[in-house]
């Protein structure tokens, strides 16, 4: 069974979490539930780098490599040999080689965002309790430091 603790007041919970971080409890256990962005909880247990910055790198990559395969597939299946140039020519292709990069980087950046935050969860998106202007500090059971 998780230990809840509510406050009322933005200081005393500020006390008491950097109390609890003193104490050793390990910050993977303790969840902060705030009516408002409390800037200060950020300083006291900071967070680890999300994700979602693989699946954008992933994605654009996949879409750069995408782009220019189509364009160049497409330019040698049909050659249009006009004037001497030649058949593949990359500085229009970069172009719909770009847009596609930007195409796929932000839809895979919203499917990885989708998949880590667990969504769409009706969990991950509402507390199962609510405590209205309340500060909460829930500390999952386990073992200290």
């Amino acid at each position: 069974m998780a230990d809840r603790m509510v406050f009322d007041e933005k200081e005393k919970f500020l006390e008491r979490l950097r109390e609890l971080v003193r104490e050793g409890v390990p910050r993977e256990r303790i969840r902060v539930i705030t009516p408002f962005g409390v800037p200060e909880v950020e300083e006291i247990l900071p967070g680890t780098r999300s994700k979602v910055r693989f699946f954008a790198l992933i994605g654009a990559a996949g879409g750069t490599v995408t782009g220019l395969a189509f364009t160049i597939l497409t330019a040698l299946s049909w050659p249009l040999v006009i004037g001497g140039k030649p058949v593949v020519s990359l500085p229009p292709f970069i172009i719909i080689a770009f847009a596609l990069t930007i195409l796929f980087g932000a839809l895979s950046t919203f499917a990885g965002f989708l998949l880590l935050s667990r969504l769409p969860s009706l969990r991950g998106i509402r507390s199962e309790e609510e405590y209205g202007n309340a500060f909460v500090i829930v500390v999952e059971e386990g073992e200290r430091r």
